[in-house]
């Protein structure tokens, strides 16, 4: 009798660990961020002026990714373009006060433009995340 083995039932390695662990593009980790910025943008306008105060938009976008990013491993813009945000190390989830973290530095600018071989900035390197390609649901 052989055992039959299903990929789809396994484990995931945890990126870290991962030799052939390669990252999403820059291109759909940029739309994900444009389609989270656009939704910020309409949320902060139901209490703010996006336009005349620049600061509404930015904290929506903290706590968008706050908890989005801490719930469920991904943004409503990430969900679009297939990618998440888990662990590093463990390829889980990050939880609500890393991915605040990892919001507020996001927010910075600077930090999401110096990256390393994995594509991971220093706002993921920080708060010990990683940008990866979604799974694709199981077709029954």
């Amino acid at each position: 009798m052989t055992a039959v083995t299903n990929p789809a039932a396994a484990v995931p390695v945890p990126p870290a660990t991962d030799p052939a662990f390669t990252p999403p593009s820059i291109g759909r980790r940029f739309g994900a961020l444009v389609i989270d910025w656009v939704l910020c943008l309409l949320i902060a306008r139901g209490f703010a002026d996006p336009v005349r105060d620049g600061w509404p938009p930015v904290l929506v976008l903290i706590l968008e990714y706050g908890f989005f990013l801490g719930l469920f491993a991904q943004t409503p813009g990430m969900f679009i373009t297939r990618i998440r945000c888990v662990g590093w190390a463990d390829g889980g989830r990050i939880g609500l006060v890393r991915a605040l973290l990892r919001g507020l530095l996001l927010a910075l600018v600077v930090p999401a433009l110096i990256m390393d071989e994995h594509r991971r900035g220093l706002h993921d390197r920080l708060t010990g995340s990683v940008i990866t390609d979604a799974p694709r649901p199981a077709r029954p």
